[in-house]
């Protein structure tokens, strides 16, 4: 039995309250790690967790063996991370992103990190649909999320508002809504992988919530093409800054509902695990983060 292997896992199944919560972190089956738990007490012939269906708790023995075993996982990662920022980035490096998003603020990027790193061949794929990274073998993905990764480990770059917003000719034809309920009049534009549909969800100043459910005239899974039919005057749309951010500034589109706001959304890179991250790829996100940190570039004036 690999004791420190086993140590880790347990130590995780107490962390995450849970096998399956574990094993997701760790990226095994929860068989897997309810095997080792077991073949780690049949080694120390003692109970580490009374466990029903509903319910985890520590025993005696288990509460003493997790303080020392927590202490000994934390220090092999702090080796491992001290290991692997000394190593010169190198190799193949496979990076997933949204299309729109990789054009417009990473593509542009590129070009300087593999000067900063010239031993790292670049992959890239600009996929809109969220990718099962470890499943389809990228090093790591560049996802807009409000809700973080739940499977993933993940590292927070940026900020973008979002914003509801239509051409001025639009606006000039229909009229402006006022207030959210107002748009139930008019014609919208949706993005397909939205998380509430066509139900547009705002808060107030006063942190009030307010959901209205809106008449798409067109939907597309890429922001690209919604915001096309938003300038040539087609309906109101709620898209990120990092996507209409020049259009609001040149005037060609006109932010709506002052005082309503849409949740902002995340520039978030994801990657299969804390464990054992190559340099490569922590020199990616290091990179990233520098470049998009404070202001972000849609954002500036």
């Amino acid at each position: 039995m690999d004791r420190l292997r086993a140590m880790e896992v347990f130590v995780e199944v107490v962390r995450k309250n849970g096998f399956a919560r574990a094993a997701e972190s760790l990226d095994t089956s929860p068989a897997n790690v309810t095997r080792i738990v077991a073949d780690l007490e049949a080694h120390l012939g003692t109970r580490l967790l009374n466990r029903t269906s509903r319910k985890m708790s520590l025993t005696e023995s288990g509460e003493a063996l997790y303080q020392r075993a927590k202490a000994i996982v934390d220090d092999m990662a702090e080796v491992e991370a001290i290991a692997a920022s000394s190593l010169q980035p190198r190799g193949l490096l496979r990076i997933n992103a949204p299309v729109s998003f990789g054009m417009l603020h990473l593509a542009p990027l590129w070009p300087r990190f593999m000067t900063l790193h010239p031993q790292v061949e670049l992959d890239i794929a600009l996929v809109d649909r969220v990718v099962d990274i470890v499943e389809e073998g990228y090093d790591l993905a560049l996802r807009i999320s409000r809700q973080g990764s739940a499977s993933h480990a993940a590292r927070k770059l940026a900020t973008s508002r979002n914003v509801c917003c239509a051409a001025p000719a639009y606006l000039e034809r229909h009229g402006t809504p006022r207030v959210p309920a107002d748009l139930r009049e008019h014609q919208c534009i949706g993005y397909r992988y939205a998380v509430a549909g066509d139900e547009w969800h705002f808060t107030d100043d006063s942190g009030a919530a307010h959901a209205v459910r809106v008449h798409c005239a067109l939907r597309s899974n890429n922001g690209d093409t919604g915001r096309a039919a938003a300038l040539a005057g087609l309906g109101v749309v709620c898209q990120p800054t990092f996507l209409i951010g020049p259009d609001l500034r040149a005037g060609r589109m006109v932010a709506l509902l002052p005082g309503y706001h849409l949740p902002d959304i995340d520039v978030l890179a994801v990657y299969p695990s804390r464990r054992q991250l190559s340099a490569k790829v922590r020199a990616m996100i290091d990179f990233l983060a520098a470049e998009l940190s404070g202001t972000a570039p849609w954002d500036k004036n």
